[in-house]
């Protein structure tokens, strides 16, 4: 029997039910047994970045998503891009965690879904920027940009296309891979 993960998974997205709010909890029925997910719902309690108020140990909603970060094992993220980039409220809970050091060296798997053609992906390319800056173990080959997102999931957040369920569910393995 495998080891038993605890994985913490991101939606960069503040809408319930956003594409990848629903992409991510899709993915979470996919997992292996041994995969145990912890959803963050803190994103929208950070206060704006703000390095002083980043004494000693912080704003407690900033404690949360660090204490969060620090049990577990991995981290998957499912982002929509907004403007061409990562949505601020993601980017700010990224910001946090610059100069605390809780998501070194932790595997992550990161993905953006979009109903566009392609597929989120500049806020994918503007997300693995911040995660290598702090130094996140990036899973690259198990990372996604998914594609016209709306037509490979359906409106109550089942993935109907089995490309998609596979590439996902192959991400999942190298994810409990990476953290054992």
């Amino acid at each position: 029997m495998k080891k038993e993960l605890n994985i913490l998974a991101i939606s960069g997205s503040l809408r319930n039910q956003s594409s990848n709010t629903l992409l991510m909890h899709a993915i979470i029925k996919l997992a292996p047994p041994n995969l145990k997910f912890d959803v963050y719902n803190g994103l929208n309690d950070l206060p704006h970045f703000n390095p002083d108020l980043d004494v000693q140990e912080g704003p407690e909603s900033v404690q949360n998503l660090r204490a969060q970060l620090k049990h577990s094992d991995g981290v998957l993220i499912c982002t929509p891009e907004y403007g061409n980039g990562v949505p601020g409220a993601l980017k700010n809970a990224l910001d946090w965690i610059v100069s605390s050091g809780e998501w070194l060296n932790k595997p992550t798997v990161a993905i953006a879904a979009s109903p566009s053609p392609m597929g989120g992906d500049k806020a994918h390319a503007s997300l693995l920027l911040t995660l290598n800056m702090i130094n996140a173990r990036v899973l690259h080959e198990a990372s996604l940009t998914i594609p016209h997102i709306t037509l490979k999931m359906n409106k109550q957040g089942v993935i109907i296309d089995s490309e998609t369920q596979h590439a996902l569910q192959n991400s999942l393995i190298s994810l409990g891979d990476a953290c054992n």
